[in-house]
């Protein structure tokens, strides 16, 4: 639960932040108009879910179902979003075709696996080595998996959301981390709990996750206030994002010494 949370806040204010203040990141209307108020309601769910202490089963079974129609529902939506542009950018995206050098499908697939293997190993290693020291020092599993646990299953996102900024990919930079935040809440947690249920020793409100989640949604709302008018978070937007996870893992620091 709390690599989840914590996962999420960091992309948004940290992997968010950081990418925009290197540089400005614009984004499709879309993103701002369906994906982001699709990942608030799903963190609203979550919240629901949460206060009887436990996710069962059937509440994996609920997310689970979702990650499926989430991902049904975006390839639909691109499918025909790409037939209305399809006549109008021919002409454009021959000329850029030919601007590209050409890799072959295998070469694709080849080079994408490649990729997701190294971010992930890198980011095992880190994470196992500070979680060893971590514990030598008797920190909680919770502030562990909120912070470092966090920061390390968020490290392939940062990587990826800045290469495609310094590429000007910006509804990639920006659709990574909308989707990374879906994906983990309703396919991670629901995976989870569906192999075993996942209960909270401490409870809901008395292990303070309930903090954790209100600080969860508070920062995902906070991309869809600095781009509903622009399409575009600015580098002040990113200071304050990034100002916002300083704050947040301060009070982790001090409510854990």
């Amino acid at each position: 639960m709390g690599n989840v949370v914590g996962s999420n806040i960091c992309n948004i204010a940290l992997v968010l932040g950081l990418t925009s203040v290197f540089r400005p990141l614009s984004c499709h209307r879309s993103i701002i108009r369906r994906d982001i108020p699709i990942m608030l309601g799903i963190s609203v769910y979550l919240l629901l879910i949460s206060f009887d202490s436990k996710l069962s089963r059937f509440d994996g079974a609920t997310l689970f179902c979702g990650i499926i129609i989430y991902l049904f529902f975006n390839y639909y939506t691109a499918v025909k979003e790409s037939k209305n542009i399809s006549g109008v950018n021919s002409v454009t995206s021959k000329f850029a075709a030919d601007k590209i050098d050409y890799i072959s499908r295998p070469g694709q697939i080849v080079r994408i696996m490649v990729g997701i293997a190294g971010v992930v190993a890198g980011a095992e290693i880190i994470v196992n080595s500070a979680v060893s020291i971590m514990h030598t020092f008797g920190i909680s599993e919770k502030f562990i998996g909120l912070t470092v646990v966090a920061l390390g299953t968020s490290l392939p996102e940062l990587a990826t959301s800045v290469v495609a900024a310094i590429k000007k990919e910006m509804d990639i930079s920006i659709g990574n981390l909308v989707g990374s935040n879906v994906f983990n809440i309703l396919g991670v947690l629901g995976a989870a709990s569906l192999i075993r249920p996942i209960s909270i020793p401490e409870g809901f409100i008395g292990s303070g996750l309930l903090i954790d989640y209100i600080v969860m949604m508070f920062i995902s709302f906070l991309p869809w206030i600095m781009m509903r008018k622009t399409n575009t978070v600015m580098r002040r937007d990113g200071v304050v994002l990034l100002s916002c996870y300083v704050v947040y893992i301060v009070y982790l620091t001090v409510k854990t010494l």
